[in-house]
């Protein structure tokens, strides 16, 4: 299997940092417009679909940020991930509307943010804009904060106990 470059010339679209800054300065000299969008994506599930692409929408970039194994299990609790950070981000990554994904270690979304300073960093409807816990970050660089996708009707812990027994999702 070949792997052939992206519009943005990339063969991979899983990024270190570095890499990842030097593809959102170049789009970002050829007007693009930057999305940053950020979860564990333990368990895919259309919530995840739902937003991603609601985020992608939003611009001509997606960059999807999977919080690490060590924050996720901080987030997530004991027995979480069930899914290995570099399997979560290939998953993310093969989804159409996502163009590249990075794990990030920090216990928030913070530092990626200041690093890319993304045109809107997307949301699920989990929040509202003033619920955004980097808002104030977003804005400082002239971005936007968005909330997009559907309802929270679904969740990675719900299909979690669902499939090992301990409740049931009607």
């Amino acid at each position: 299997m070949t792997n052939k470059p992206d519009s943005f010339g990339v063969t991979t679209r899983i990024l270190e940092r570095r890499d990842l800054l030097a593809v959102v300065e170049a789009a970002k000299r050829k007007g693009s417009r930057i999305v940053l969008a950020n979860g564990c994506f333990d368990v895919l599930h259309v919530g995840h679909i739902r937003y991603l692409e609601a985020a992608k929408a939003l611009g001509d970039l997606l960059i999807v940020g999977v919080n690490s194994d060590e924050q996720t299990r901080r987030l997530k609790g004991d027995g979480r991930p069930l899914v290995p950070q570099d399997q979560r981000a290939q998953i993310v990554s093969a989804l159409e509307a996502v163009n590249f994904v990075t794990i990030f270690e920090e216990p928030t979304v913070k530092e990626l943010l200041l690093a890319i300073k993304p045109d809107v960093h997307a949301k699920g409807t989990d929040y509202t804009e003033d619920m955004v816990p980097e808002r104030d970050v977003v804005r400082s660089f002239g971005g936007r904060v968005a909330i997009v996708g559907d309802p929270k009707n679904h969740s990675s812990s719900e299909i979690i106990d669902k499939v090992s027994g301990q409740s049931c999702i009607s």
